[in-house]
Formats: C-alpha cells, structure tokens, sequence
C-alpha cells in the first residue's frame, strides 16, 4: 500500500509539473467576428496540444495595430501570435522582425488563394499565413433598390451609386441610404477612401516619392465622399468603421454599404441580420478607371522574433490557417460561416457554394485586385488601399484624421488635403526620399 501511495504522489508531482511547465501562447487579435470565433474555438486545439495554453488578447482594430507595431518594433515580447496584415508583413519580413513560416505538406501552400499569398510574402519565405482574406465589393438591399426602381450592376459609376443612395435614403423609417467608413486611421476610413481615390485618378505618389493629396482626383473623390455621406449616410458617420456599419446593416438600417467581402458572410446569416434574405452584391464602383477600385487584405497570423515560444506558435499558426480549420468552423458553426479569402479548396467546396451566395462575387474582387497596378498613373508602390513603405502608416494615420474632420464640418475638404499633404511632404523629406 505504501509503494501504491508513494507512486500515486510521484504522479501526482508529476502531473503538476507538467500542468506549471506549460506553455502559455499569447495571441494578439482584432475584435472581429471570424477571430473571436477563432477564439472560442481555441478549447480544441487545446485538447490536442495539452501541453500549450492560449491566452487571448483581442482588440479594436486600431488599438490592435499601435499595440503589435509598438510591441514589434521595441522586440517587447508581449505577445508569441500577432494579428497582422498585408502591409506590415512584407515590411516587417524584410527587416527581420518576423519568424519565417514552416508549412508542413499536410498545411498545402498550394491551396492558399496566389494574390495573398505573395503579399505575405518575402520572396519564397511566407512570413504570415492568412486566416481570413478580403476584398472590397458593394453589398446593398435588393428589396429597397427594387422598390426604387433602380438596378446595381457590377463596377457602376459613383454617380449611379449616389443617385441609388438618394432614392432609397428614408431617415424618416430609419433607412440610410449609404453606409460608409468615416472613422480615423489609415486601415479604418482611408482604406475606403483610397480605392475610391484611386477610381478618381488618384495616387498616394507620383514617381519621384511626392505626395500627391492635392491632386484634382484627390479633391474631387474626398468631396463626392463627404457630400454623399453628409447627405444620404446616417447621423455619426466619422465615427462609424466595420464593427458600427455592420450592427447598422444588420439591423436594416444601411441601404448600400461598400466595405470588406468578409462582412458579406454576416449580413447574410439569419442568426445575426434582419435583412439577411434581402441582400444583393456586386463589384465595387468606379469614376474614371477601375484599377485599385477594391483592396485586397487579408488578416494573417505571424510570429514576432522577440516571441520565446516559437515552436508552439508555428503549430497553432498551421492548425488556425489549415483546411482543417475551416472544416471545423463548418461542423461548429456551418459552412456560411468560415473564414473566406484564403483558400482556393473553400471556394471548390459544394457545401460551401451551396450555402454561401455571395461566393462568386468575393471571389472576383480577390482575384481583380492588383496591388502592382492599383493606379492610373504610374506608382512606384505596391499596394492597393495603402502604400507598402515603412512611413505610411504615420502619413494616412495623419490623412485619416483630417478626412474625419472634414467629414464633421470642421473645416473644408480642401484645407484638409492641403494639411495632409504638407505633414506627407514632412514625413517623406525626414525619410529622405527626396530633399
């Protein structure tokens, strides 16, 4: 009984050691639906690798990008997982702040859609795997624009879509007629307000590195943005960004919203939205050209140098961006829930065609986003609704701020391009682009 006992305790020891010696993994995320879902989820990959702990540090969108910039560029530490996207992880990539990726063959690198996977990608190092990827499209009620006696075609022009919004727009029974971002920060309201820029004619900059925001495509796309939301878009606008438009179209409140192909899978589930069997989409719209008139993102997981814990992150990375992943979704939440934009095999997938109808119009934004010839005139960045170069998240930060404030009345269209050209012009002179 006492040599029982006595292994019994040594177990018992051992087993909480065990339990002390596991690794805790933190994860730094974005407050959306598809990564809190990830979050909920994570109990499963638990179970599979007892030996590691998640531990869950979910933010709003711009918090998110100041705490995992901060935390990356002073190598801090905080965090072993890092939510980023397709701007940083190239840049990050080149300066050796990130981990490269070791996709197994089970992970099929193959199967992940080309366009993301080059823009998380350090020439064959992926330093990012994608957990879910997004163009731009316009998503609007059917019922209402029927009623109106109005149809939406693919790539209409901003004025069909201006004239569409002023027909259907009914405060008066709490119906918008357009709902777009209005919130600061350079992913928030000028991830939108560039590709419609770029529709305009417009670029961030011209060949020789200068800022171009004074342009009379820039004045001319900023102006028909705030005159279109000022007169058919809902009260509050430059606070409103993807989380706020969301909850107002869920609620049957947005006419036509133009923003990221991922919320096309929420605006469709009768679980959250009023008006899911009333939704309708098409290609984003477009002024003078097409070129650069829907982004391309995608979310992605990556591994910080300064984590400590880099083997375990590797294996949640593969397991949280796998196919498996997304099967699982399916079984838990259904198939019109997964996480789109990565993967060639979801879009091939019958049970996922069969309940997820805004499939086909997702997949043509991704695949029409080139984010090597985003404008009319030529740039000597890559990027679609950003510039792919260490300063731009500082300048359209700055824009972003100025935008908003044009779009409250605080000062005219025009003064607020001239500000953020001149802060542009700063920012590019400091970095010694030109002199």
């Amino acid at each position: 009984m006492k040599l029982i006992a006595k292994s019994a305790l040594c177990l018992g020891i051992f087993a909480a050691t065990n339990a002390l010696a596991a690794t805790d993994l933190v994860v730094a995320t974005v407050n959306n639906g598809h990564m809190i879902e990830m979050a909920k989820l994570g109990k499963f990959f638990e179970k599979d690798n007892p030996d590691i702990k998640l531990k869950w540090v979910t933010l709003e969108e711009a918090v998110l990008r100041q705490r995992v910039t901060t935390d990356i560029a002073t190598g801090s530490g905080q965090f072993d997982v890092m939510t980023i996207g397709m701007y940083e992880a190239p840049i990050w990539g080149k300066k050796d702040w990130l981990i490269a990726l070791k996709p197994d063959a089970a992970y099929d690198v193959d199967d992940l859609l080309p366009s993301i996977r080059a823009g998380l990608s350090v020439g064959d190092k992926l330093y990012a795997a994608p957990f879910y990827g997004e163009s731009s499209m316009i998503m609007y009620r059917s019922d209402l624009v029927k009623k109106a006696g109005m149809t939406i075609e693919d790539r209409p022009t901003w004025e069909h879509i201006r004239d569409v919004a002023a027909k259907i727009h009914d405060p008066a029974n709490g119906v918008y007629g357009i709902c777009l971002r209005g919130k600061p920060g350079w992913g928030d309201n000028m991830a939108f307000i560039t590709t419609m820029a770029n529709s305009f004619g417009a670029q961030w900059f011209d060949m020789t590195w200068k800022p171009q925001l004074t342009s009379q495509p820039w004045k001319n796309a900023v102006n028909f943005y705030v005159d279109l939301l000022k007169k058919y878009g809902p009260p509050g606008s430059s606070s409103n960004s993807f989380n706020e438009i969301l909850a107002l179209f869920n609620q049957g409140k947005c006419g036509i919203w133009i923003d990221a192909t991922i919320a096309a899978s929420f605006i469709t589930d009768p679980k959250q939205s009023k008006v899911a069997d009333k939704v309708a989409f098409a290609q984003s719209p477009i002024a003078t050209t097409d070129r650069g008139a829907n982004w391309l993102w995608a979310w992605s997981l990556a591994i910080p140098k300064s984590s400590k814990n880099v083997d375990a992150a590797q294996k949640f990375i593969r397991w949280a961006t796998s196919k498996e992943y997304i099967a699982l979704v399916a079984k838990e939440s259904g198939w019109n829930n997964v996480p789109t934009g990565t993967r060639k095999s979801t879009y091939a997938n019958p049970e996922f065609q069969k309940v997820a109808k805004f499939a086909a119009a997702e997949q043509k934004a991704i695949y029409s986003a080139d984010p090597n010839n985003s404008t009319l005139p030529k740039s000597p960045y890559v990027g679609i609704q950003f510039a792919a170069i260490p300063e731009f998240q500082s300048i359209g930060a700055a824009t972003g701020q100025q935008l908003s404030a044009a779009l409250l009345g605080k000062q005219t269209v025009e003064k607020a391009l001239e500000v953020s050209q001149q802060a542009a012009d700063r920012e590019m002179r400091k970095s010694g682009y030109y002199k």
